[in-house]
């Protein structure tokens, strides 16, 4: 029976910090987890078990492991030697519990590493008006930019921009210098 109690406990302290941690619920606090799930525990007891276990949870979903990497991830942690390492019990929930919210999980980290509003799509042309509005021919090329953005679960916006050549060639070099930017940071590291 206690087994089952350990276990139950495990699966609860493993679905507890995934709603706190990728499912957003504030609800969640260390404080009632510890509580509800693990009353024998000294307070510092619990914190290194659920520090230990956020660390597993949080490395087995960077890597969104499928179950041959996560069987040999939890393979190796369980042969650590001294207190890092994973006791069978916890293997088992941690499978367990892997197996059942990865696509969840990901989905989470997914919307979470997203901007809001998001670019949904862009289309663009050049038009080559015949004519402008006070009757003078133009021949001058015009750029015409059509951005469709949204929030996830709303309908789309639509932005429309026109681009004389003048403006092309500052945005392309806006994105040049964007571009030099990010691979300097990207190089520095």
């Amino acid at each position: 029976m206690a087994d089952i109690d350990s276990s139950k406990s495990l699966n609860g302290l493993l679905n507890g910090i995934a709603q706190k941690v990728y499912y957003n619920n504030s609800e969640i606090t260390e404080e009632l987890l510890k509580n509800e799930l693990y009353p024998d525990l000294s307070q510092e007891e619990f914190h290194v078990l659920l520090e230990k276990m956020k660390g597993l949870l949080k490395s087995i979903a960077s890597a969104d492991m499928d179950q041959v990497q996560l069987e040999a991830f939890l393979t190796a942690q369980a042969r650590k030697q001294g207190g890092g390492a994973v006791s069978a019990e916890q293997v088992a929930a941690l499978s367990k519990f892997w197996k059942s919210q990865r696509a969840r999980v990901r989905e989470s980290l997914l919307s979470q590493s997203r901007w809001e509003p998001g670019l949904r799509g862009l289309t663009w042309r050049v038009d080559l008006p015949t004519s402008a509005s006070r009757g003078q021919p133009v021949n001058a090329p015009v750029a015409v930019v059509e951005l469709e953005m949204g929030r996830s679960g709303e309908d789309s916006e639509f932005l429309c921009m026109e681009f004389d050549e003048a403006k092309v060639n500052q945005v392309l070099k806006k994105m040049a210098e964007i571009q030099e930017s990010i691979d300097r940071v990207v190089h520095q590291s």
